[in-house]
């Protein structure tokens, strides 16, 4: 499928999703956020797809985040600053609040990653980073405010007093930064960027799809639960891979010494 603002393609059991506005840094406005809700549904629906990664378009910028000219139109016409997640506006719920999404999210980044565009790196469960990354939220030098989850992920995934200090002044942070937080899974030069996040999707899809949605759903649920209510809680995806074939392919594979074929079919 090719949309206006979005690229969208499969191979094998990984999908590719490309922001495609390459002319303004694949800033995002209402029309390319509507297109991504349908590709994130037709993903979760799509039992083939495994994996997902996600990039933008062009050699400058993964994404600058919201487009102002448009927030400016907006603006201009009377319609309401929005505040926090995406409820009412197009593309809701988008992936920066779209909390069930089963499927792991790689993001391969180039270039910048600023405001919005660095909070969908921050929703991502892999980040895959070029060595000219760059990653910031700006929104406090433009009276804005990081509502895509900024806010809230960014002193979840550093310490607090670093995470404050951006978050307060807008300032950026190369790639070399983010890996040293542990914001990013690897850095590697450009040319090598996209052999590294086959190397990762590569990782994924050989593992029991219905083992990674359950994996993923319970460690994300779980971060803010007692560890005792961690282990007690019900997760669904869970539930669904004790009920699959998988669950007997994976050991049998195991002791007849061959790769296992995975079906991610349950009752």
């Amino acid at each position: 499928m090719t949309g206006a603002r979005v690229r969208y393609e499969t191979k094998g059991h990984v999908a590719y999703v490309t922001m495609d506005r390459p002319e303004v840094l694949n800033a995002m406005d209402r029309r390319m956020h509507a297109e991504l809700a349908g590709i994130w549904d037709e993903v979760e629906a799509d039992d083939e797809v495994r994996a997902v990664v996600l990039t933008g378009a062009g050699t400058r910028a993964f994404s600058v985040g919201q487009d102002l000219k448009e927030r400016a139109l907006l603006n201009d016409t009377g319609v309401a600053p929005s505040t926090f997640g995406s409820a009412g506006q197009p593309g809701h719920p988008r992936l920066t609040d779209r909390f069930t999404l089963s499927k792991p999210v790689v993001a391969r980044v180039h270039g910048y990653a600023l405001g919005g565009g660095f909070e969908l790196v921050l929703a991502c469960d892999l980040v895959i980073a070029s060595e000219e990354a760059v990653f910031g939220l700006p929104e406090v030098r433009l009276g804005l405010i990081p509502g895509a989850g900024g806010v809230f992920r960014l002193p979840r995934q550093l310490p607090q007093k670093v995470a404050m200090g951006y978050l307060l002044t807008g300032r950026r942070m190369d790639a070399a930064t983010a890996l040293r937080h542990g914001l990013v899974n690897e850095v590697v030069p450009p040319g090598e960027l996209d052999r590294c996040v086959a190397e990762w999707t590569e990782s994924l899809v050989r593992g029991a799809p219905l083992s990674i949605r359950a994996i993923k759903e319970a460690a994300l649920r779980s971060l803010d639960l007692p560890l005792e209510e961690a282990f007690t809680a019900v997760y669904p995806w869970e539930e669904r891979r004790r009920r699959s074939e998988d669950v007997l392919e994976g050991v049998r594979a195991f002791t007849e010494k061959r790769d296992p074929v995975w079906t991610g079919k349950y009752e």
